[in-house]
């Protein structure tokens, strides 16, 4: 995602909104960059991720003498609408054509153009020039702008912009290319405000050659490397792991992954460090245990002499969580151990192949990794691949590692047998579930690839959603009209067992496989599938009146229901009403940046306001709707980031701010919470509480905040993590402890029956009895 900023917003608040971006993939883009438009210090926000781009002319047009005249159509273009946006053939720099646009009277408007050229070539500075002219430019800036995606690089010149009225002049941006991991290069030209500019003869080049003569990118030889695509060619059974070899094994995982992320050779992607492995494990097992540690070392000698190291730093004294290389001083080989220690003191530095953190935001990205999708079931050489590549992206990238509650250390070791000694993909896929769920991390699953999994949990849904309310599995709601009081089963109704087994026994059985960062939201996640089945029906007991009734309730496929997982959806529906006696209530499920002006509007002389965060918000609002509630700027996040240079070091950045603003809302602002509210939504609510007055009601969140990170492992299975750390300024965690409310209220067998919503009737009852203190004071 690109920002246009006007020129008044510094970097600071640029960073600032940069990390609060999205937290999920799931996360509306455009909706979020439409909100932008609401507040006059961000003029804009493009959406030219590569995956959005639109229809654009060859980049070979860069004078524009190609395209129709009239309306242009063809440009990638973006903005505004009511900017007009035309090939003008009188205004022009050289040639016969030139791009014109001219503003509306639109409050913060904008247009832009844009060409996107793949990052197929090799070099290290990239520069666009082109000639700009304008008009009367006030309330903003004309200007080049340029981005290197994915998140590398981008200047939009807003804080040099051009305004008022110039002749024809030419302007340049110069930024660094990146080669390695560069995968478009995306350039043009923009007007923000009011105004009219002219464009012509833009040039991009690569390191001074034009872009089209810059020498293509060198393919990195570990990209030329295929000799284990079909097969590791590994034998190793379970049969085999006595403990000698198990000590061994884990070992080899650790220094393999060391090497990964700390040694020059792999970070410069000169070798596919996946089937490295599968070389060095043939002679690995082959030798005697003895002789295992001198073959660690000559396999570390093929990949050459390492330099020393002039930009190494040690970690900081401040870093809130450092390297953890307590593993290589244990190793009792002493040549090994030294040759590791030199390796770290001299480890890579800068754009490495394997990994990366994510512009402005500061999350690992995980390059250039495989997913094997061609082999579902891998053999037991990958499969001994997917723990290491798991273990140690957990050991040097995840930022919450110091809340495991095992021995990190001790864990690769521990699921060395269900990897190797998986016997099926069923048995593959839920040992990667075991590990996953060890990190404690809601974000944390496996999101791709489970195919037996889903197959295992069942195939067809239960007509009804439930939910554990008092520790019991109630009916809460029917996906489908038709289905209510199916086989006289209603809201409220208490189901005990399932399949003849109780409710409680199942909940413990599945406990190992629903990976989450704290006990309400596993069994948030249990109850979506406890009902799920191969069958056309599943067998359940229920409570009626004190009654045990026993039905063969009726599942469906999945399409053949109005199914929803977490929370009935309305995007039809509106986000905000007034309640009785002067109350607001606000849904972030389906709010809309256009709805949030309007709230402020309606809502400015509430006596109090409800903010329903029991989902997932649909448009970005801790800035936007937080800066109702504060007169002045406030604190209300910080975060800690990882480094690319020393993996394992995380360090705290600046806390950030929700700015205010001089109308702010005086009245009492309660929000709700509950195990549905997870990442954005909890972000949020930190956003919302920054404000004094300020009560958040409900029951502990799901504990797990930060923006994720995608991570690929053989088999075509896909996990992430949360890949910040979020925390309050003061320092207090969010992970795993979720949002404590300042009130607790969790919902009733009772109140359900009666269709209350209790945590509403609590949020009303707190600002009437707020009030009324008021008016005693």
């Amino acid at each position: 995602m690109t920002l246009l900023i006007h020129p008044s917003l510094n970097l600071s608040d640029l960073l600032n909104f940069l990390k609060g971006i999205a937290f999920r993939s799931g996360l509306t883009h455009f909706e979020y960059c439409k909100s932008l438009l609401m507040k006059k210090t961000l003029i804009a926000c493009s959406l030219l991720l590569s995956t959005l781009s639109l229809a654009q002319e060859a980049p070979n047009n860069f004078d524009f003498e190609k395209t129709d005249s009239g309306t242009v159509t063809s440009l990638g273009v973006f903005g505004s609408e009511e900017y007009k946006l035309i090939i003008d053939t009188i205004n022009v720099q050289s040639g016969s054509k030139a791009v014109q646009i001219q503003s509306a009277d639109v409050e913060g408007g904008y247009k832009a153009i844009s060409y996107t050229i793949p990052a197929v070539y090799q070099g290290s500075k990239v520069k666009l020039t082109g000639y700009i002219k304008t008009e009367n430019v006030t309330d903003g800036y004309a200007g080049l702008w340029m981005r290197i995606d994915p998140g590398l690089g981008f200047d939009n010149m807003q804080n040099r912009g051009i305004t008022g009225t110039t002749d024809w002049t030419q302007y340049e941006i110069t930024l660094d290319l990146k080669a390695m991991s560069a995968k478009n290069i995306i350039v043009g030209g923009l007007l923000v405000g009011k105004g009219k500019m002219w464009v012509d003869n833009l040039s991009l080049t690569i390191d001074d050659k034009p872009f089209a003569e810059a020498p293509p990118r060198a393919i990195p030889p570990a990209q030329k490397d295929d000799e284990f695509n079909s097969g590791s060619n590994i034998d190793l059974t379970a049969d085999m792991l006595d403990a000698t070899l198990a000590d061994d094994l884990t070992l080899l995982g650790k220094v393999w992954g060391f090497l990964k992320y700390h040694h020059p050779a792999i970070g410069k992607g000169n070798y596919n460090w996946d089937y490295e492995l599968f070389r060095v494990l043939t002679d690995f097992l082959k030798a005697q245990s003895p002789q295992r540690a001198q073959t660690l070392l000559s396999w570390i000698a093929q990949y050459g002499a390492i330099a020393a190291c002039e930009t190494c730093q040690p970690t900081s004294a401040d870093a809130f969580l450092k390297p953890d290389m307590a593993w290589i001083e244990n190793i009792d080989h002493a040549p090994l151990r030294e040759k590791l220690q030199f390796i770290y003191q001299n480890r890579h530095q800068g754009e490495h192949y394997y990994i990366a953190m994510a512009a402005g935001v500061g999350n690992p990205e995980f390059k250039n990794e495989a997913a094997y999708a061609n082999m579902p079931y891998p053999d037991a050489g990958f499969r001994l691949l997917a723990l290491y590549k798991y273990w140690n992206m957990v050991h040097y990238y995840f930022p919450y590692k110091n809340l495991i509650d095992k021995d990190w250390s001790t864990v690769l070791k521990a699921y060395l047998p269900a990897f190797i000694g998986a016997e099926d993909e069923l048995e593959y896929e839920l040992a990667a579930i075991g590990i996953i769920g060890d990190i404690k991390d809601t974000h944390a699953n496996l999101w791709g690839g489970g195919n037996k999994v889903r197959e295992w949990k069942g195939e067809k849904y239960p007509p009804v959603r439930v939910k554990f309310i008092e520790n019991q599995l109630v009916v809460t709601d029917f996906f489908n009209e038709e289905h209510k009081t199916i086989m006289g089963l209603i809201i409220g109704d208490v189901i005990t067992h399932i399949k003849g087994q109780p409710v409680a026994d199942l909940v413990e059985e599945r406990m190992p496989y629903y990976p989450a960062s704290n006990q309400p939201t596993r069994l948030r996640d249990i109850a979506i599938d406890i009902l799920r089945s191969n069958d056309s029906t599943i067998n359940i007991t229920y409570q009626k009146n004190g009654t045990a009734r026993v039905i063969d309730l009726p599942v469906f496929k999945r399409e053949d229901l109005n199914y929803y997982g977490w929370y009935r959806p309305e995007p039809e529906g509106k986000s905000f009403k007034k309640l009785s006696d002067g109350i607001g209530y606000i849904t972030l499920k389906n709010i809309k940046p256009e709805d949030i002006p309007l709230i402020k509007e309606q809502f400015a002389d509430t006596r109090g306001i409800v903010i329903d965060i029991r989902n997932y918000p649909s448009t970005f609002v801790p800035f936007l709707l937080g800066s109702f509630f504060l007169s002045e700027p406030t604190e209300f996040v910080k975060f800690t980031g990882g480094n690319v240079n020393n993996p394992g070091e995380f360090s705290f950045g600046p806390a950030l701010e929700i700015p205010g603003q001089k109308d702010a809302y005086k009245g009492k602002v309660v929000v709700l919470v509950n195990e549905l509210s997870q990442s954005q939504a909890e972000y949020t609510t930190m956003a919302f509480r920054a404000n004094s007055n300020t009560t958040v009601i409900g029951s502990t969140t799901a504990g797990a905040d930060g923006n994720v990170t995608s991570f690929l492992m053989p088999g075509g299975l896909r996990t992430m993590i949360s890949g910040i750390g979020v925390y309050y300024p003061n320092g207090k965690e969010t992970q795993r402890v979720g949002i404590v409310p300042d009130i607790e209220v969790l919902p009733t067998i009772k109140g359900i029956r009666e269709g209350k919503d209790e945590l509403l009737e609590k949020a009303i009852e707190v600002i009437n009895s707020t009030n009324l203190d008021k008016t005693k004071n």
